[in-house]
């Protein structure tokens, strides 16, 4: 049987301008900054356990260091490391204690493409909270979105070695993949090799109303939204850090039981924006990634 993880655990960017992103993060989209060590800035958030859910870094270019997922225990990272391997994956860092300010167990090996991935469990799980109605910050990280130029075959590995499941498809077009019952944790879709976003849950689809009204004020932009999509049917607003990297809030994501059947639905124009809402303000878009990301094949800082 295949060693699965159990969950996306955080993402980890390297920015030219750590301090405005740092910022951005911290006191307007709602983390929590948790630990700075060795240049590196954690961050969690407040209805999580995971000790981070981002980690940022200076760098002279914007690109993607790491993405991390959980695993149940050792013998789960172990099994999941060893499935990479024999799938032909480069490895970055066998088994053993993990790095950063959390502890714990993990190893770090190459997708096919070049993203680097960390699997990680007994990690230290920080005290979560309930959050109060109107505070419109995110609970947790959701889900992230990658770019694949051969984003079928990149389906595959996911499914072999983590031990991902796939939730919907939109046509041929986009995978949604689960690794717990949330709908997705991951999805893919074509493109050149990059992170498109990183997603985050707020309690309600009021709190992501509250959360664009309070983004507005403080003068962030939208990206894209408010909308709902169709597979998981989540709703969505979409933003751009002062780095360049879209982030989302996100609410209402289904849930998946083991009798789920993956649906397969058929592209047209409100797939991905079920109530025709998302393009309804001048010059709101959907966000783009058109390049490469430039930390592919780099093992991580």
């Amino acid at each position: 049987m295949t060693a699965r993880v159990t969950d996306l655990h955080y993402v980890a960017h390297a920015v030219p301008d750590l301090v405005a992103e740092r910022k951005f993060y911290g006191e307007t989209w709602g983390l929590t900054e948790v630990a700075e060590e060795d240049g590196k800035v954690y961050f969690a958030a407040e209805g999580s356990e995971h000790p981070f859910v981002i980690r940022l870094r200076q760098d002279d270019e914007k690109k993607t260091d790491l993405i991390g997922f959980s695993a149940e225990s050792k013998a789960d990272v172990d099994a999941i490391y060893a499935q990479a391997i024999a799938a032909g994956m480069k490895s970055i860092r066998e088994p053993g204690p993990a790095e950063g300010p959390q502890g714990g167990y993990a190893a770090r090996f190459f997708d096919p493409e070049g993203r680097a991935l960390e699997v990680i469990c007994d990690v230290t799980k920080r005290a979560s909270r309930t959050l109060a109605k109107g505070e419109s910050i995110p609970i947790g990280i959701s889900h992230v979105v990658f770019h694949s130029p051969d984003h079928k075959g990149l389906t595959k590995f996911y499914q072999d070695v983590l031990g991902f499941k796939v939730s919907d498809w939109l046509g041929e077009f986009m995978v949604f993949l689960r690794c717990n019952p949330a709908h997705h944790r991951l999805a893919i879709m074509p493109g050149k090799p990059a992170l498109n976003h990183v997603a985050f849950d707020v309690s309600s689809i009021d709190e992501m109303m509250r959360g664009l009204g309070r983004l507005t004020r403080e003068g962030v932009t939208l990206s894209w939204g408010p909308g709902r999509h169709t597979a998981g049917n989540n709703t969505f607003t979409y933003y751009l850090t002062p780095n360049g990297n879209a982030v989302e809030y996100t609410s209402d994501v289904e849930e998946c039981d083991d009798e789920w059947v993956p649906n397969t639905y058929e592209m047209n124009a409100q797939i991905s924006d079920q109530w025709g809402t998302g393009r309804i303000i001048p010059g709101n878009v959907p966000h783009q990634t058109a390049e490469a990301d430039k930390g592919l094949w780099c093992v991580p800082a």
